[in-house]
């Protein structure tokens, strides 16, 4: 407790924050005016200057919700969770009326009290899901505690977001999908058994005007997130990455078997790269596409959206000479497929060819949060896939979620490949470099934001 205190002090003196000036007040301690309760039924009280919310068996969550709607703010409040409900702050949030009531959509600054510690975390509710999992920054999983006051602080500027827990940088993420929306706190729908849990805030209170001047200095440590479609950031490019794909044009790319760019079939329409569907065979429609650059040890990252029943995949290492004939090239892959709808799923040994996972080697499983199962979007929305491939070690992330983890250079590894369908190529997934390849396997798949980094 003492040194969570002195984390916070030294936090807003590194904030620069003079918390006599530029701050307004979004609660006034004595009743819920200027809000309003949207969604569910749970219930919102004032009591000893505080908003204690009570949880209720419903069909949606409750959030209650400022009247103004704010752009570029810093915000900050404390929150007091006594019990495993589940909680969030929305902000640049808006409603739509769906069957069963108005829905509040929007980001979500996650409250988490289970064993998976995601407070601070960004997700997009009722819309997108997970953005930001704090499984890309495992050393903010410690800031929340339990059955004490916590600080959560949220900054947006731009399309620039950065959430803080007691001081502790939490999420980085890039985004311009809303730019406003109002202000909530959530009560999360519950099972029977757990109406009535708590959580209370106070304190809550905005900054507006001259936003720049109070935002913090990120940490370096933590990993920025980028939803921008085929565009970099300021804190890419001073990383090292660049983008794979134009998001115009085939330049950098050819097709596998050919020396160009395929003449139809593979369409480049909107900032989408997609592949036509055709019989649903391996490579006998335009085939794939693979890199004109050879790589070794990078970190490549891309966006997919599947068709009901498709197949596709992102392979690497790949080497085009090897198999001129029918069928995909060569190389490691990372599947991409609808698990539900597609009978490969099924084959294979134990799931070795679901999405996420080595292709005929090793099967795709959360790693990174033991009991939660791959984190998959859906049908016909954008899913974001990263490979890390250094020094032999080479990792598959669904939706920052790590699902695969190998050391390419391992007698683990060598031992898969000889009971798999790679055994006839020789020294398989060992070559010290290769293309990057985007597959043709018959069906519709799109492709945006492909950008790459190499070590």
């Amino acid at each position: 407790m003492y040194l969570r205190s002195i984390l916070i002090i030294v936090f807003m003196v590194f904030c620069g924050q003079t918390y006599s000036q530029n701050w307004e007040s979004l609660f006034n301690g004595e009743d819920l005016q200027g809000w309003k309760v949207v969604g569910g039924t749970a219930t919102y009280v004032v009591q000893e200057g505080n908003i204690i919310g009570s949880s209720k068996n419903d069909r949606l969550n409750t959030f209650l919700c400022t009247e103004k709607s704010y752009s570029d703010f810093i915000l900050e409040l404390e929150i007091f969770l006594p019990n495993k409900l589940n909680s969030g702050v929305q902000f640049r949030s808006n409603t739509r009326e769906e069957e069963f009531g108005t829905r509040v959509f929007g980001y979500q600054c996650e409250v988490d009290p289970t064993k998976r510690k995601w407070t601070g975390g960004i997700y997009d509710e009722a819309r997108r899901k997970w953005l930001y999992p704090i499984t890309r920054n495992t050393k903010a999983q410690e800031a929340f505690e339990m059955a004490t006051w916590n600080t959560i602080r949220i900054e947006a500027f731009g399309n620039e977001i950065n959430t803080f827990v007691n001081g502790q940088h939490a999420s980085r993420l890039v985004d311009d999908m809303t730019a406003s929306g109002f202000i909530g706190l959530q009560v999360h729908n519950v099972k029977e058994e757990e109406v009535g849990r708590k959580v209370m805030w106070k304190n809550i209170r905005i900054i507006t005007e001259n936003v720049q001047e109070y935002l913090t200095t990120a940490d370096p440590e933590v990993p920025q997130v980028s939803y921008l479609k085929n565009e970099l950031t300021p804190w890419e490019k001073d990383h090292g990455f660049r983008l794979l794909w134009d998001g115009k044009t085939s330049t950098g790319w050819r097709g596998a078997k050919l020396d160009d760019f395929p003449e139809s079939g593979w369409i480049i329409k909107d900032g989408v790269l997609s592949i036509k569907g055709s019989d649903g065979g391996e490579a006998t429609g335009p085939g794939d596409i693979v890199t004109t650059k050879l790589y070794s040890d990078f970190e490549l990252e891309l966006e997919f959206k599947i068709t009901e029943g498709a197949n596709s995949g992102i392979k690497y290492f790949v080497d085009p000479g090897l198999n001129k004939g029918e069928g995909s090239a060569i190389g490691c892959e990372f599947q991409i497929l609808d698990d539900k709808k597609h009978p490969d799923a099924k084959m294979g040994v134990m799931g070795n060819r679901t999405l996420g996972s080595l292709y005929d080697l090793i099967t795709a499983k959360n790693l990174s949060t033991k009991g939660r199962s791959k984190d998959f979007k859906g049908i016909g929305q954008w899913n974001k896939a990263r490979i890390v491939s250094r020094n032999g070690k080479v990792e598959h992330w669904l939706n920052n979620e790590k699902v695969v983890a190998y050391d390419r250079f391992s007698p683990m590894f060598e031992a898969l490949v000889n009971y798999s369908k790679y055994q006839q190529w020789e020294n398989f997934g060992r070559w010290p470099e290769g293309a990057i390849l985007l597959q043709d396997h018959g069906n519709d798949v799109s492709f945006r934001s492909i950008k790459i980094r190499e070590f």
